[in-house]
């Protein structure tokens, strides 16, 4: 693939860059804080990080419970993210900073390797696609070690785009990849990333003298930081050490296979990079051999195979939109005239059409008009009301302008119809954290209910048995209340049980006399039941 610069005549101007990093910084941190933990993977992982301030910062655990799913690096960053700043904000706000942490990281590695591989005019416009693809908007956003993983990857990547030309710096960066992925994803992470290193170690571009001294040093280097952790689980806590690795292991199995739902999530989450990216294979069809394709087109696979063994979910294909990515900042600036007015005007009309529509359930909700569109917003979130901000409403104003701003007045180049989509996804990103946010935390968060269960079992309950309560439930009630259950023998005695059931599950329990059904506002599927032991 050619050097972008070479094409666009002129290094990228330094008031796009900072432009550029403007948005960055803005998407990065909207919607992070200023609402509670929420179902599923955020108050997941926050429960665990919140876990290891009680002092034990070696084993994962949730509500008391080990929780040995995937190694700790996020939740060890985002604890101590909530310890240093939860003067500031409150603790769960301050712990979801360390997804801010790792994005940015992301993003800046990402327009690195970028210009190292495509030239300078791609280093803006990789993480402006970044920020601008459907499946990472979500999953950046909230507590989610697979922000750790995608790091590590881009990490890896970049070590073997660098070791044709400094083998030690190389196999440095490819070993801390591996080791940084590992700690957030666990031996999924490491067996992607040594694939595609292996795969690419038969390309004559990573055949070289300094192979093995790359080989070596990313070797010592993945080791020292993924060796650590499992032996220290293993030194002080045997029998967990056993559980951990029983799953890494089951977790290599193939748990799915290739279905229409994965091709459909690909669809959407992969937008607007996956077409972007096809165009750049077409239009470097002939030099597919050449090492910056050949590491791209690996990545991808690579990362593709992991997706499609999986079960199609969000997170596993994020790994994989990495390297299409990359593959679409060296397209983006060559679209042809047609169809870069296609997207670029398909952009601006969907993203003025949704700022439209949530200006207008905004209003509706604060101002009761118009009813229907109010009463829309009332039913599934009961006793919701609606309170103005003027720090929102001031914000949500400037990013409307903004926006009307970069319709009419960016200059026509290249890189416009990228620029314009990312700019508008952000913008109704911003209009819906500053709008609808009370609104969405009113519904998704656990904290009523929380602290109706709290209120029911009174001062000193003693031991609290449960019967299907969820992960998200059990780290709800830790964090929002301190309530902590148990289950098989421990709960023989226990005076009180928390039950998660459906509306149409029976209520009446044989020995057990039912004191409080709860659930979240407008939550038609879940009730968690308090019960109290018959005397």
């Amino acid at each position: 693939m050619p050097d972008l610069t070479d094409r666009n005549h002129s290094p990228t101007p330094t008031l796009a860059r900072q432009g550029a990093l403007l948005l960055c910084a803005i998407w990065l941190l909207a919607g992070v804080v200023g609402h509670d933990p929420w179902k599923v993977d955020d108050v997941l992982h926050l429960g665990v990080a919140f876990g290891m301030t009680g002092g034990d910062w070696l084993v994962p655990r949730i509500a008391g419970d080990p929780w040995l799913v995937s190694p700790p690096l996020y939740h060890w960053t985002a604890a101590l993210c909530g310890k240093l700043l939860g003067w500031l904000l409150p603790w769960h706000d301050a712990a979801r900073l360390a997804s801010v942490l790792f994005g940015a990281a992301f993003l800046a590695i990402l327009s690195r390797m970028a210009k190292q591989l495509l030239g300078a005019s791609a280093a803006l416009a990789a993480p402006l696609l970044a920020i601008g693809t459907l499946g990472l908007l979500v999953p950046l956003h909230e507590a989610q070690p697979a922000i750790v993983a995608i790091t590590g990857f881009i990490i890896s990547l970049w070590g073997m785009s660098t070791w044709r030309q400094k083998p030690a710096r190389g196999g440095l960066l490819f070993g801390a990849g591996i080791g940084i992925g590992f700690l957030g994803a666990g031996l999924d992470s490491v067996v992607m990333q040594l694939a595609t290193g292996l795969i690419l170690g038969v390309h004559p571009a990573w055949r070289t003298r300094g192979s093995l001294v790359a080989w070596l040093t990313a070797a010592s280097v993945a080791l020292l930081i993924m060796l650590p952790w499992p032996f220290l689980l293993w030194q002080q806590a045997p029998s967990l050490f056993d559980v951990w690795w029983n799953a890494e292991k089951a977790s290599l199995a193939l748990r799915g296979g290739f279905s229409r739902n994965h091709l459909e999530l690909l669809a959407w989450a992969a937008w607007p990079v996956l077409p972007l990216a096809l165009w750049s294979l077409w239009l470097e069809r002939r030099n597919l051999f050449k090492p910056q394709a050949v590491l791209l087109l690996v990545a991808t696979a690579t990362a593709l195979f992991a997706f499609f063994a999986d079960d199609p979910k969000p997170t596993a294909l994020m790994p994989a939109l990495v390297p299409i990515t990359l593959l679409a900042a060296a397209a983006a600036g060559r679209l042809r005239r047609g169809a870069a007015n296609a997207f670029d005007w398909f952009g601006m009309m969907t993203f003025t059409l949704i700022a439209a529509l949530i200006w207008l359930g905004g209003i509706a909700m604060l101002t009761g008009e118009p009813a229907r569109v109010a009463k829309n917003f009332s039913k599934p979130a009961p006793g919701f009301v609606a309170e103005a901000s003027t720090v929102a409403i001031v914000l949500a104003i400037a990013a409307t302008v903004g926006w009307i701003a970069v319709m009419l007045r960016t200059p026509r180049s290249p890189w416009r119809a990228a620029a314009r989509w990312s700019v508008g996804l952000t913008t109704i990103w911003v209009l819906l954290v500053t709008l609808w946010l009370p609104w969405i935390d009113y519904g998704k968060s656990y904290r009523s209910v929380s602290a109706d269960v709290r209120h029911a079992l009174g001062a000193h309950p003693g031991c609290i048995a449960r019967r299907g309560l969820g992960l998200a439930q059990r780290a709800s009630l830790d964090y929002f209340s301190g309530i902590r259950t148990v289950s098989g023998q421990r709960a023989k005695d226990c005076r009180h049980m928390i039950v998660q059931a459906t509306p149409r599950t029976e209520r009446d329990s044989p020995g057990w006399t039912l004191i409080l059904e709860t659930s979240r506002p407008g939550d038609k599927s879940e009730r968690l039941r308090l019960y109290r032991r018959a005397e």
